[in-house]
């Protein structure tokens, strides 16, 4: 990807509960709410944060499966849900699978970098709570190439793909070492969403996580061979916001540098969606669209001080580790198992509670991801705020669609002395 062609900021970011079974006021039985409120509480949350909604330039929704999941299209022409001004302003829904909150930020950032508008407002949301977890299986084996792989696939079709990811890394690397990794990955989800009241599992009880992860053995005749109902993220509702900015559109909203993030780096990579994945234990276009994006803002991942990456599976999480290059091919688990990834560890991964632990609204995920790393390096995050090195001012994420498919990832740069 070419160089960015001028700054590019995000700031103001907002997102809402989680909401799904571990939330105590979940009940499946009763009324929830549905997509127009979602849009609406999150982007509401976002301009809250500035002086007048009227200096919004446009919007992108990104959200995979309502046309399914809730009957509705044309989530673009809801944008006015938000606030009134937004009424006949240009406004897009983008779709990539879990990545299409990703593809939400790159299109935001596409507008601002075009010069065509100076404030858009990303959005994402998923409202999955609508069908039993069967049939919400076979919706989300659309992430896939359903042509091809559903017919003989899994009755939980993207658990059983990542549970063959976790089997051959087993296989390869070792079993015992990688099934422990997943369960500190899972604890490690946990005790970061019990930090952050909006996060799925923030309710979550149990004493030691992680015994009861490695208790509930894999059964591949009651769910899946490797992995087991700990090692997913939930099924989720929700949304998020954040503005794209630039340099103009922080003044026109009243914000300075240091309110923000810069975007230094960005990558987006995309796998043929018909093929099998080239090597079960690597995730190879998460690495692809994390080196366009190191390599565009000029940095190594050891100058990273936070991390969002998309663990929508435990095995994820490891794996992402070696896409990163933080650990070599096999030593992802011993990466984990070693701490690194924890809240005081040298790389804080998904602090407050990633997809695992915050919840998985699939089109929201990269949008609520940036606005983590946007509260991390701005010293917003609360209670699950880290101590950033100032030598590793950055932030990076990865947002992942399907089988390792499609992948937007971003670096974003904190503010410095002098920024103004």
């Amino acid at each position: 990807m070419k160089a960015l062609r001028k700054p590019v900021y995000f700031t103001c970011g907002d997102y809402t509960v989680s909401l799904g079974t571990g939330r105590k006021e979940f009940n499946p039985k009763k009324e929830r709410p549905g997509l127009e409120h979602y849009i609406a509480e999150a982007g509401k949350g976002a301009l809250a944060q500035i002086p007048d909604a009227a200096a919004i330039d446009e919007g992108v929704v990104g959200n995979f499966m309502a046309a399914r999941f809730n009957r509705q299209g044309h989530l673009g022409a809801m944008l006015s849900l938000v606030h009134p001004s937004l009424e006949y302003k240009p406004s897009t829904r983008v779709e990539g699978a879990c990545c299409s909150g990703g593809l939400s930020l790159a299109s935001a950032i596409k507008s601002v970098l075009s010069e065509q508008s100076d404030v858009v407002l990303s959005l994402g949301l998923e409202v999955q709570n609508t069908v039993k977890a069967i049939y919400g299986a076979d919706i989300l084996a659309g992430a896939g190439h359903y042509a091809g792989e559903r017919k003989n696939g899994h009755a939980y079709f993207f658990p059983a793909k990542f549970s063959d990811r976790a089997g051959a890394y087993k296989e390869r690397y070792g079993a015992e070492k990688t099934w422990a990794a997943m369960g500190r990955w899972y604890e490690q989800a946990i005790v970061n969403a019990r930090k952050n009241p909006k996060a799925q599992e923030f309710h979550n009880t149990t004493e030691d996580l992680f015994a009861a992860h490695q208790a509930m053995k894999p059964n591949g005749k009651t769910f899946c061979d490797h992995i087991n109902f700990l090692d997913c993220s939930k099924v989720s509702d929700g949304g998020a916001a954040v503005l794209v900015v630039s340099q103009e559109g922080l003044a026109k909203i009243g914000k300075t540098k240091t309110d923000a993030v810069e975007l230094v780096g960005l990558g987006h990579a995309v796998a043929d969606l018909t093929a099998a994945p080239p090597d079960l234990a690597v995730l190879e276009t998460t690495r692809r669209a994390a080196e366009q994006a190191l390599k565009m803002a000029g940095i190594t991942v050891d100058q990273v001080g936070v991390f969002e990456t998309h663990d929508c599976f435990t095995i994820t999480g490891i794996l992402a580790c070696e896409a990163l290059g933080l650990a070599k091919r096999g030593e992802g688990a011993d990466y984990v198992l070693a701490g690194h990834t924890r809240l005081d560890g040298k790389t804080p991964f998904n602090t407050g509670g990633g997809l695992v632990g915050y919840g998985h609204p699939t089109g929201a995920s990269g949008v609520r991801m940036a606005v983590d790393l946007w509260k991390q390096l701005t010293g917003k995050a609360g209670n699950y705020q880290v101590r950033l090195d100032p030598k590793r001012p950055y932030g990076l994420l990865i947002n992942m669609g399907g089988n390792d498919k499609t992948v937007v990832s971003a670096v974003f740069r904190k503010g410095l002395p002098g920024d103004n």
